[in-house]
């Protein structure tokens, strides 16, 4: 058949192809955290995954291997170190398209009857889409095709694969883990004064200038901005503070400091800042962010306030609003975290869309062999 063909006992073999730097074996070794994006919470007695590794490398061949990973929008050879894995699995699950695409690379010039599953899963692919070059355009369609599955975080997404690819995408909800940032139910929340508004992130789809012009000089706020790109900070915003934060201890600092969270963003379809957003609500915090990206497909305008593109005195009123009202925020904190909660946006959540999706990948597999076969005799 299409996939490899198993016992009834024998667990379902998935590889997690990760990008370079992630590798579950090395990455946060020392606080046993598992895969960071949660898939170790898909392991069971029927499914057994393995995880693309991290091989060693020199900073002549690092230089090349981020080289080509950067022209040709994958890193081939990352996933050439980690093709017996690839090859010999069921299924392969990928983060983003710089996985999926030298994946299916891969799968495509192997010869032989066993042809794992490809759960490819886009990101920012189709917020470029139109920007690439033809060539490119016509290479990664073709790699597209070898993929039984598209996911996406967000509808937005599921739209332009459509458009752009003419294929059905599926919504994968993305999810935090709740040992990094555990629940912090909300009774009542009580402001500071002045209010303590941050914004953290290193995102390219952040938008800083409209944060800085939103709260500066403005007496009402006090404000803290953590980022490790080069932020163009006004000349006498003594209110505002422009530092990066490094850790998960520092990060959870800044939130517990915060009344606030921020997520300001330039347009785009795939759910940036969302990590942030879901960090907030955990923490407890109320949350203003950029209505654009998907991000209401996670939490309704009841949980969370959505402020219009570019727009820095929607922002600056929003949050003072929020302020303003101590009781109506505190309903938006604990709605928030109740969305979060039935939704299961968490690792462990993530994780079990994965197993869904994948068992009805096998089945439609299985199916599709089984009418080929009766077709041939």
């Amino acid at each position: 058949m299409g996939v490899k063909g198993t016992t009834a006992n024998a667990p379902t073999n998935v590889h997690v192809h990760l990008y370079y730097g992630v590798d579950p074996s090395r990455y946060r070794k020392e606080e046993n955290v598992g895969c960071l994006y949660g898939y170790h919470y898909a392991e069971s007695e029927s499914m057994a995954l393995s995880y693309s590794e991290d091989h060693p490398e020199g900073r002549v061949l690092r230089t090349i291997r981020r080289g080509l990973k950067a022209v040709l929008g994958c890193d081939l050879i990352h996933t050439f170190r980690n093709r017996a894995a690839l090859l010999e699995a069921d299924v392969i699950w990928t983060h983003t398209e710089r996985e999926y695409l030298s994946a299916a690379l891969l799968l495509m010039l192997k010869r032989g009857p066993h042809k794992p599953l490809l759960l490819a899963q886009s990101v920012w692919l189709l917020d470029i889409w139109e920007s690439l070059s033809v060539f490119k355009r016509i290479l990664f369609k073709r790699l597209l095709s070898r993929a039984d599955l598209l996911t996406t975080l967000t509808y937005d997404n599921v739209a332009l694969a459509k458009k752009f690819w003419n294929r059905e995408a599926t919504v994968v909800l993305y999810g935090i883990s709740t040992d990094d940032f555990p629940l912090q139910p909300v009774s009542e929340w009580r402001p500071h004064e002045p209010l303590r508004v941050a914004a953290i992130g290193n995102d390219r789809d952040r938008d800083w200038q409209t944060f800085m012009a939103a709260f500066e000089n403005d007496k009402r706020f006090d404000a803290r901005l953590a980022t490790q790109r080069k932020v163009a900070r006004p000349d006498r915003a003594d209110n505002i503070v422009v530092a990066p934060v490094s850790g998960l201890a520092e990060q959870r600092a800044l939130y517990e400091w915060a009344d606030v969270i921020v997520v300001p963003l330039h347009p785009n379809h795939h759910a940036s800042g969302i990590t942030v957003l879901l960090e907030a609500v955990m923490a407890g915090k109320a949350v203003v962010a950029t209505g654009i990206g998907g991000l209401s497909d996670y939490f309704s305008d009841d949980a969370v306030s959505y402020v219009p593109v570019h727009d820095a005195q929607s922002l600056r009123e929003t949050v003072a609003a929020l302020g303003a009202d101590p009781e109506g925020t505190s309903e938006r904190i604990r709605r928030a975290q109740r969305e979060l909660v039935s939704k299961d946006l968490t690792t462990r959540g993530f994780a079990r869309q994965h197993v869904m999706l994948t068992h009805q990948m096998l089945h439609k597999a299985e199916s599709s062999e089984r009418v080929e076969t009766l077709a041939r005799a």
